[in-house]
């Protein structure tokens, strides 16, 4: 079974993160198949609009378990190889020439925020979590970080990225990280609205004002490049380093990073 199944209904592409076992972490499979869909459906003309969501009870818990560990004792060259590739996904999403929609379902932690964070449209359950915890394991949110400052501002990004705190779908919306929060049996017709305005608009009017909006906030995929390579190195570093090895330690073991001793 494939991690992201990619179905079209009319002129939307509907991708799903098919991990609801993991409650659609993050690993190799995952982020290959999401940037190839999101790929694909960049390329195909009849494709007017894209809707991005999880299956199950999660939208995206961040990285995998299993993941987390191969990174764990992998190389600084190897983890940056890694971190590029998530990054790249990012990119894609962010600059995706047709308009996005997350439908958040449910829990949306680490890079699953980047993910909501990329996406031109983001309406979460009333019931969704969400957390840039990265701190809890001496790492930092590195190649998330630019869509997570330009969706919720400067000054949000700094307490949650330090605090690593747990917020609710309310409080997402209060920080422009989501634009609607809806009960859960609501939330299908409330993405079907925003489809429905979407379908009004000129195609190539929308893919020129989402590129505007992006350019008039200082965002072009061309600067984004040299900040993602920039910031892969920075993981790469953290996650070899004495203390990021002793938080994803305790993490994996279910144990106390020193700091916590």
């Amino acid at each position: 079974m494939p991690a992201v199944e990619l179905t079209r209904r009319g002129t939307v592409a509907h991708l799903l993160m098919n991990r609801p076992e993991v409650h659609n972490a993050f690993d190799d499979a995952l982020i290959a198949d999401l940037t190839a869909a999101i790929d694909e459906v960049d390329a195909d003309p009849a494709v007017r609009a894209v809707v991005l969501t999880g299956a199950g009870a999660s939208f995206s818990a961040g990285a995998d378990l299993n993941w987390m560990r191969g990174m764990a004792s992998a190389s600084e060259e190897d983890n940056r190889a890694d971190s590029l590739r998530l990054a790249r996904l990012m990119r894609r999403l962010q600059f995706l020439s047709k308009p996005t929609v997350a439908r958040v379902n449910g829990a949306a932690f680490g890079g699953g925020v980047g993910l909501v964070a990329c996406c031109d449209i983001a309406i979460a359950a009333e019931g969704a979590k969400f957390a840039l915890s990265e701190v809890k394991l001496g790492l930092v949110p590195a190649v998330i970080s630019p869509y997570v400052i330009a969706a919720i501002g400067l000054r949000q990004a700094r307490r949650l990225f330090i605090t690593g705190e747990v917020f609710g779908a309310a409080a997402a919306t209060a920080m422009g990280l989501v634009h609607e929060t809806v009960p859960m049996e609501e939330l299908e017709p409330a993405v079907e609205r925003v489809l429905g305005l979407l379908t009004k608009g000129g195609p190539v009017a929308q893919r020129e004002a989402k590129r505007l909006a992006l350019a008039m906030g200082d965002m072009t995929e061309q600067a984004m490049e040299k900040v993602d390579e920039e910031n892969a190195a920075l993981i790469a570093r953290l996650r070899v380093s004495p203390e990021g090895q002793d938080g994803l330690s305790a993490f994996l073991d279910k144990g106390l990073p020193t700091w916590l001793k």
